[in-house]
């Protein structure tokens, strides 16, 4: 049986422990001993201002007014768009119809005078130039949304002008419906319907 090589580091002295307090050193960080010297205090925390009282936190300017904040979505009884008291709950809508791809458009109310009458022609013109080129728009979509529109177009009118709310805006009614080159695109798909049944009868009589 081998026998394991001496410890080379067993008798080397063992240098002292520099962080070893010796007996009776105070300890730095205990409390003072009786007899022993008085750390010295430390001096306040000085502030370098002195403390504000706090103010009351007043609201923006913008929702400063409880009653017309504006960029806010009013009630059931103020406009959608400008936010006017005199307002009523009614859609506007609108169709197109594109050999077999339709589409169809609708805003909810509440709306005011102006801004439902706005909407009404602005529907309806667009109605008229894009509604037609489908068979289904042709004979049911297109004609269901004028008359919508027009039931639309009747209420609106019964309102009384109203003002907008502070900071916004109503929409420009602009020309009526009648008066805009786009709505006499209807006439192009009404005679061909008108001719398609014209000649139906004719076969059918013959």
């Amino acid at each position: 049986m081998s026998t394991p090589p001496p410890n080379p580091y067993s008798g080397a002295p063992v240098p002292p422990n520099p962080y070893a307090q010796g007996a009776g050193a105070p300890n730095p960080y205990g409390p003072p001993q009786p007899g022993g010297p008085v750390p010295a205090q430390q001096p306040p925390y000085a502030q370098p201002y002195p403390p504000q009282p706090r103010q009351p936190q007043q609201p923006h300017p913008q929702y400063a007014h409880p009653q017309h904040p504006p960029y806010l979505v009013p009630g059931p009884t103020g406009c959608r768009n400008c936010g006017a008291p005199e307002a009523v709950n009614f859609a506007v809508r609108a169709h197109v119809g594109v050999l077999v791809v339709m589409r169809f458009h609708r805003l909810d109310g509440p709306f005011c005078r102006r801004c439902g009458r706005a909407l009404v022609r602005i529907m309806t013109t667009k109605t008229l130039f894009q509604g037609w080129w489908s068979p289904l728009s042709l004979v049911l979509f297109t004609p269901f949304t004028l008359f919508w529109n027009l039931i639309a177009a009747t209420k609106f009118a019964k309102l009384e002008p109203s003002e907008p709310a502070p900071g916004r805006q109503q929409l420009d009614e602009g020309p009526p419906v009648h008066a805009r080159p786009l709505a006499y695109v209807a006439i192009v798909p009404l005679l061909w319907a008108v001719w398609v049944i014209t000649h139906i009868i004719a076969d059918v009589s013959g």
